[in-house]
């Protein structure tokens, strides 16, 4: 794995607005090492989370690169930036995105069917998963029957299953309340620290940012400032 899991260069991001193009992303450049936290901070409209769209590969930027887990995604179609995800990339959602029609143990398995890799040791390890987050006694509940600590805890398992490289949490704990945010910003750093994986986190929470061993300061689509611990 190279020394930094995620470089951009000269990143850019405009969208069409009224017949002209508004841009929201001004030529970012960044680079993350192997192994550390990140987190990107900035009042609404700022571009955190265009940003964080870009160097996870669900969008394309305008101008510019992102160098992920050693892949240059310029060049890469729909479906092969899809396959650097699937092996490479975790995500936590501020809304969760469980499936509501699977346990809580089907769903920690989802990134694990989309890789082809639901070997017969798979239930088990999941299982696990669900035990660090303090979920072992709700493996059978539907997301309907869970708190939405409990939801995001469930995301955090399916999130680390599949032993991604870098972990990009949008909001983790934009939806919980305070006790519920405390437990998840734990586990979450928790879990990170465990498994060695690089995590990058959008948040709003300055408090949880200072947790994170480098913060980025985001205003008007660029980076104003960087703090290192």
């Amino acid at each position: 794995m190279p020394e930094h899991i995620l470089i951009t260069e000269k990143l850019s991001k405009s969208f069409p607005s009224g017949g002209s193009q508004l841009a929201i992303l001004h030529g970012i450049d960044l680079k993350v090492e192997q192994g550390s936290t990140c987190a990107i901070v900035g009042p609404s409209g700022s571009g955190k989370t265009t940003l964080l769209g870009l160097c996870a590969g669900l969008d394309s930027p305008t101008s510019g690169e992102v160098i992920l887990a050693g892949r240059k995604l310029g060049g890469l179609s729909e479906d092969e930036r899809a396959q650097v995800r699937n092996e490479s990339v975790g995500f936590v959602f501020q809304n969760f995105q469980l499936i509501p029609t699977l346990t809580a143990l089907e769903n920690v398995l989802v990134p694990l069917e989309l890789r082809g890799e639901k070997t017969s040791n798979a239930a088990e390890l999941a299982r696990e998963l669900l035990v660090d987050v303090g979920l072992g006694e709700r493996v059978t509940h539907f997301p309907s029957q869970l708190s939405g600590g409990e939801q995001q805890r469930v995301a955090l398992a399916r999130a680390f299953i599949g032993e991604p490289a870098i972990l990009f949490a949008d909001e983790p704990t934009g939806n919980l309340d305070g006790e519920s945010s405390a437990m998840v910003e734990e586990m979450l750093f928790e879990l990170n620290n465990a498994k060695e994986t690089t995590l990058v986190i959008v948040t709003h929470d300055r408090e949880l940012a200072s947790k994170a061993g480098m913060v980025l300061v985001m205003k008007d689509g660029r980076i104003s400032e960087t703090t290192r611990a």
